[in-house]
């Protein structure tokens, strides 16, 4: 099975967030239904939804979002007074795991999260996921049409860890943009751990560190544009090191 892992926004729709396209609000969702306060009060799993739910802000029905009608301007989209963004209504503040509602989960960081649910193994693994792919720092409720490129790349490949990836290639186009160097050595492992579970990586990529971590380098120039798109040198990274035509090899020594 192909895989193109790129840097196209996540579409355009205002009500996908990261944590329902990673997957897990649905299990948040879920452990929610099943606290003795929703089962009091006949809450269940369609309640704690933002889209459809009764807990929903009702104000901008769950897009954390109004728009302002100015006349004769285009409309304005301003953030909801009410939720304050965080999609739920001031009802769902009554419903709290470990002293949260899950409206305030919202505003949480992955990493601040993993904190909250630290005896929730499926949603443990799911946000350490989010967290070693260098997304810690976004919020649970951060809109997926407003992800850089290099954050929406990296939420898709979450997306497919701990599947089965027998027989599977990734293609990845510059994986590394805006990722900090210590994030680069995170996603080296992640992309260890791809090959590891029998997957075949191509990787389109200037970030010498993950270039030195290849187990084979094919060297295109020797400028860009028109000229370039030929192949300079290809092989491991004593080939490339040792190949005097490559421009590359003058930074990987």
């Amino acid at each position: 099975k192909l895989y193109l892992i790129d840097s196209h926004p996540i579409g355009k729709n205002v009500r996908s967030t990261l944590a329902t396209y990673s997957g897990v609000f649905t299990h948040i969702r879920k452990l929610y239904a099943k606290l003795d306060k929703s089962v009091e009060n006949n809450l269940t799993l369609k309640d704690f939804s933002y889209n459809t739910g009764s807990l929903r802000c009702p104000t901008c029905n769950g897009t954390g979002q109004i728009n302002l009608d100015v006349q004769f301007l285009p409309d304005v989209e301003i953030t909801c007074p009410d939720c304050e963004g965080l999609r739920f209504s001031n009802e769902s503040d009554n419903i709290r795991y470990n002293g949260y509602s899950i409206k305030e989960l919202m505003a949480l960081s992955i990493d601040e999260a993993i904190e909250v649910f630290a005896n929730e193994k499926v949603i443990l693994n799911k946000l350490k996921t989010l967290s070693g792919m260098g997304l810690g720092y976004l919020t649970l409720g951060e809109d997926t049409p407003s992800l850089s490129g290099g954050e929406a790349q990296r939420l898709k490949l979450s997306s497919q860890m701990g599947k089965k990836l027998d027989n599977s290639l990734f293609i990845f186009d510059e994986p590394t943009i805006g990722l900090h160097p210590l994030d680069v050595k995170k996603l080296i492992k992640i992309f260890d751990n791809l090959i590891k579970s029998n997957a075949t990586i191509i990787v389109i990529e200037h970030d010498l560190d993950l270039i030195r971590n290849a187990d084979y380098i094919i060297d295109m120039g020797p400028k860009g544009g028109v000229e370039g798109g030929r192949i300079i040198a290809e092989g491991t990274l004593e080939d490339i090191i040792n190949n005097n035509k490559s421009i590359t090899a003058k930074y990987l020594k």
